[in-house]
């Protein structure tokens, strides 16, 4: 079994802009540089043909190059429950779209239908324990937060790989758009 997900690579340019906010919170784990992506799809776990059968089905995904900004940033969970925090994605059509044909891409592939609403982000953080007056106040000091618009012209397929020190992530196909 392989633990997979589509993302697109936050460019370095774009990354250590978020990089110089990633301070001012004890105990948060925060994510390399390598690590910044904005998810299109998480698989899970998938079985080796299975994971064959879905870099076939997304290497036939169309689409064109797009332009994406990161845009305010906010938390998973509340209070005392909050466990991670993330750079947002302007809303984009193109993104949607794109999101929208690797979850096609999923289903043909055998996958199971993703319940979940998408939701594009950059994650930069994972928190635990965290004291919910200071992640407030990072998020008020951060909430300001946009980059520059930034081409995409592919999408990845990477593995994960969870360990003690968090997960990994390892590009294992990458696909072109245009």
């Amino acid at each position: 079994m392989i633990r997979l997900f589509a993302a697109i690579a936050v460019p370095p340019e774009i990354g250590e802009g978020l990089q110089r906010r990633q301070q001012g919170l004890p105990r948060a784990r925060w994510r390399p540089l390598e690590s910044l992506h904005v998810t299109l799809r998480f698989f899970g776990e998938v079985a080796e043909p299975v994971a064959a059968d879905l870099d076939a089905e997304l290497a036939t995904v169309s689409g064109w190059p797009l332009e994406l900004t990161l845009q305010g940033v906010g938390t998973f969970g509340e209070g005392k429950e909050v466990n991670a925090l993330w750079a947002g994605v302007a809303d984009s059509e193109p993104l949607r779209v794109l999101a929208g044909r690797c979850e096609a891409a999923a289903r043909r592939a055998g996958l199971k239908p993703e319940t979940r609403a998408y939701r594009p982000h950059v994650t930069l953080a994972y928190l635990k324990r965290a004291e919910p007056g200071r992640v407030a106040a990072w998020v008020q000091g951060h909430n300001l937060l946009k980059s520059p618009p930034f081409r995409v012209d592919r999408f990845g397929l990477y593995s994960s790989w969870l360990s003690n020190d968090g997960s990994r992530y390892d590009l294992e196909r990458e696909y072109r758009l245009g």
